[in-house]
């Protein structure tokens, strides 16, 4: 059995109260060590808890297994190991596990889609724990809560990544603590965390990770100090005139074209090239139509593209797979690999924040379009969840295509393809 880092002093706290509270939430910033910490709370109740049936869950089954079973390697597989067993009950999949208090059925299952709620119901559950519960749906959660209200010793946990603070989730916990300071006997259990909650991570490693943050930033704000915070203003602000690069000969090993395709919207594409470890956006294309008040077809986007790729020797083409049409052409030309985008917004866009404050990526001055939109593309102040307004956002598309597919801010951990 792996043994995980010593607790904080906050996560011993939490992790005790977790046997006397019914509703135990971990909400706080990345690498806090909340799943570690919940999932052996959860593992440490379950060798006593006198029911058969459990749940654990999350936005997919596959996020279930990922964050709960295996936990970096600290998950409940880890804890029960050589008493329990990946199998299936009633077509649904599971894990067995051997207790004290008998065998316990422990059901893994999706709640990040409407109607998911389904694929719970006709069970009573012990306990449940939901790993990142605000990015599931409120009908998943509420069915949860109802599923539980029977179980002799009722446990539910749940952890999450803060939101904004207008987000629906944070009614279900607002209502809870106002129950909890009514009666100190109610069984409310929340702990914040932060990443100097983690023991595993050195003070030379949380520096190391503090330098790839822009302290102005939602994502500092949330994934460092775990606060729920608005994202408004400038989606990156870190885009500074220092981060423009000047037109200069590099020696480039890797090529690579983002494209984001539109045709009443304008066509952004910007031409990637790799050196010294370092992504430069060394040219683009650019084409409003409404501007130019003329619309091009397929053909014509695909001849610009070949005439922008020039003699280069392209690796890929990553575009956009709403652009169905578009690239059965370029498929069909065999003159590029194509590579779907990873349409993936919010990740995206957090992960191309990290690349402009760690200089993975950089923007040379010819880039004028793109350079425009860095200065004028922000968040929707009015929605209730974060959304980036969908003005300015062709080329920062066609950016955050190019970070989030080629997966190069893993870089610093060494896991990038590239």
């Amino acid at each position: 059995m792996n043994l995980p880092a010593s607790f904080s002093k906050n996560q011993n706290a939490f992790f005790w109260r977790c046997f006397n509270s019914w509703l135990n939430v971990a909400e706080g910033g990345k690498r806090g060590g909340k799943n570690v910490l919940i999932t052996l709370a959860y593992c440490a109740i379950l060798e006593k808890h006198p029911s058969k049936i459990h749940l654990i869950a999350g936005v997919s089954t596959s996020t279930a297994r990922l964050n709960i079973l295996d936990c970096d390697g600290y998950g409940m597989m880890n804890f029960f190991e050589g008493r329990c067993r990946l199998g299936q009950y009633q077509n649904r999949d599971c894990l067995y596990v051997q207790t004290p208090t008998g065998e316990k059925i422990i059901l893994v299952s999706g709640g990040g889609k409407d109607r998911d709620e389904r694929l719970i119901k006709g069970n009573t559950y012990g306990t449940a724990y939901i790993t990142e519960a605000n990015e599931c749906h409120p009908n998943f959660i509420q069915e949860v809560f109802d599923r539980t209200i029977s179980s002799p010793d009722r446990k539910i946990f749940h952890d999450l990544n803060p939101k904004a603070p207008g987000h629906w989730y944070y009614d279900i916990l607002d209502f809870h603590e106002k129950q909890q300071d009514a009666d100190l006997r109610y069984g409310y259990n929340y702990g914040h965390f932060t990443i100097a909650d983690n023991m595993s991570i050195s003070d030379e490693q949380l520096r190391r990770i503090l330098k790839t943050y822009d302290k102005n930033s939602v994502w500092y704000k949330r994934d460092i100090l775990g606060q729920r915070c608005i994202a408004d203003g400038l989606v990156y602000p870190m885009f500074t005139e220092e981060r423009i690069e000047p037109d200069a000969e590099r020696q480039y090993r890797k090529y690579m074209i983002s494209m984001d395709y539109g045709t009443r919207n304008p066509t952004a594409m910007i031409l990637w090239g790799l050196c010294n470890g370092v992504w430069y956006g060394i040219k683009e294309y650019y084409h409003d139509s409404r501007k130019k008040l003329f619309q091009k077809t397929d053909q014509e986007y695909y001849d610009d593209l070949c005439k922008f790729a020039g003699d280069l020797p392209i690796d890929y083409i990553i575009i956009d797979p709403s652009a169905l049409s578009f690239i059965t052409l370029a498929e069909k030309n065999h003159c590029f690999k194509v590579w779907d985008a990873d349409n993936d917004v919010l990740d995206g866009i957090r992960h191309t924040a990290q690349c402009i404050s760690d200089g993975t990526i950089r923007i040379c001055a010819v880039c004028e379009n793109t350079i425009k939109e860095f200065g004028l593309y922000s968040w929707d102040e009015d929605a209730t969840e974060d959304r980036p307004i969908k003005e300015n956002d062709h080329a920062m598309d066609a950016v955050r295509y190019f970070v989030q597919t080629t997966g190069i801010w893993r870089k610093k951990s060494g896991r990038t393809l590239f």
